[in-house]
């Protein structure tokens, strides 16, 4: 006799699972930006977005159910803003982690969990929570941490434009967050176009403001279709699938993981020296996301 489990259980399982598969992807960002070498940040991204949009393609397919199509208002801020923040989020993070160290830049973007509840509190309620603003402190003290030593020993860098970028990638990742939370857009089913969308805006402004180069070579192809395939495909509609779990809210706080994780990756495979400061600014950025989220 075969034992049945509920599917309330399996669900739930699941949820957890493609979570934590979306933490892991999400982490390993910075890492295959380095395996990428120096191929310029907007034509990775392109590329990049381009295999994420393939790869993505028949797992929306399946799970596509019949709707009545985007009213015309709502298709223009799906596919022209939602697109453009997905183009403005990578593209910033790439640069970000070409023009600052990787593991301080990274520390910054993951940020991106506090910037969404200080706006969707601020949305909801018109005022934000004590609680809010301590974990939003706490968070950005993290990253303070990092960037505040430099800027007292060398000024304005070229690293300064990194940390910028990379918070700029992290409201973009913030208003994505936003935007995923509006009823009947289902942007999980719609990933594909979004993705393909956001690689022609990454790609013209390459051809723009990079010019044409070389091809880039086999590790960095393979770093790209990663990428593309990884943390901006599979992540993607894995975290999306695990956010409408029955526990679905408190898989969330999972995101607030990354950071560790990502600093973790950079230390071990040699891309980041070790550095006292990196644990210390990563637990920060954590404890200050956790407790923004209470």
């Amino acid at each position: 006799m075969q034992l049945q489990t509920p599917r309330l259980t399996r669900t739930t399982w699941h949820g957890a699972g493609a979570a934590g598969l979306a933490v892991v992807l999400w982490a390993l960002v910075p890492l295959l930006v380095a395996a990428a070498g120096s191929v310029p940040p907007l034509r990775l991204s392109a590329l990049a977005l381009l295999a994420g949009a393939l790869g993505t393609l028949p797992m929306a397919q399946r799970r596509r159910r019949t709707e009545p199509p985007l009213a015309q208002r709502h298709g223009v801020a799906v596919y022209g803003g939602v697109s453009l923040l997905v183009a403005g989020a990578v593209g910033a993070c790439f640069a970000s982690l070409s023009l600052a160290p990787a593991a301080e830049a990274a520390l910054i973007t993951y940020t991106w969990p506090v910037l969404f509840l200080l706006a969707s509190q601020w949305l909801a309620r018109r005022r934000l929570s004590p609680a809010t603003l301590a974990g939003t402190g706490l968070a950005f003290s993290g990253g303070a941490l990092l960037v505040l030593p430099q800027a007292m020993a060398g000024g304005f860098s070229g690293a300064w434009h990194g940390y910028l970028l990379a918070l700029a990638a992290a409201l973009c990742w913030a208003l994505y967050s936003l935007a995923c939370q509006v009823p009947g857009w289902r942007l999980g089913e719609r990933m594909p176009h979004l993705l393909l969308i956001a690689s022609v805006i990454t790609g013209s402004a390459s051809l723009l403001l990079e010019g044409v180069s070389e091809m880039p070579s086999a590790p960095a192809l393979l770093a790209m279709a990663a990428l593309g395939l990884g943390p901006y495909g599979i992540a993607m509609l894995a975290w999306d699938y695990a956010l409408k779990a029955p526990n679905g809210r408190h898989l969330g706080n999972l995101a607030h993981g990354v950071p560790v994780l990502a600093t973790l990756f950079l230390v071990v495979s040699g891309v980041t020296p070790p550095d006292w400061r990196l644990p210390v600014a990563a637990l920060l950025v954590v404890a200050g996301s956790l407790t923004a989220s209470r």
